[in-house]
């Protein structure tokens, strides 16, 4: 997986860094959170409902990347397909 910039807001405050794997793009929570101007809770409580009325499968558009925190430590962390804050139907 390589690390590439592809957004940043007309006012330059927010900018991420997203990863972009087998020609999908994909965010963790923080990085959604970032992207639309929500609390985390608001963002995870949505795709709790994705997940629970199968919008969406989790198993295929949810994967753990390992991330490296600021404090050197390398964690296990959520990451959404762009089909995931895309909202794509499964049919």
């Amino acid at each position: 997986m390589s690390e590439i910039l592809i957004y940043t807001a007309a006012d330059g405050h927010v900018e991420l860094d997203v990863s972009l794997a087998e020609e999908t793009v994909w965010l963790s929570l923080n990085q959604m959170s970032d992207l639309f101007g929500r609390d985390k809770s608001v963002i995870s409580r949505h795709l709790s409902n994705i997940f629970e009325i199968n919008e969406l499968v989790k198993d295929s558009v949810v994967a753990k990347f390992a991330t490296t925190a600021a404090d050197g430590k390398v964690y296990k962390v959520d990451y959404y397909s762009h089909d995931t804050f895309g909202c794509k139907h499964t049919d």
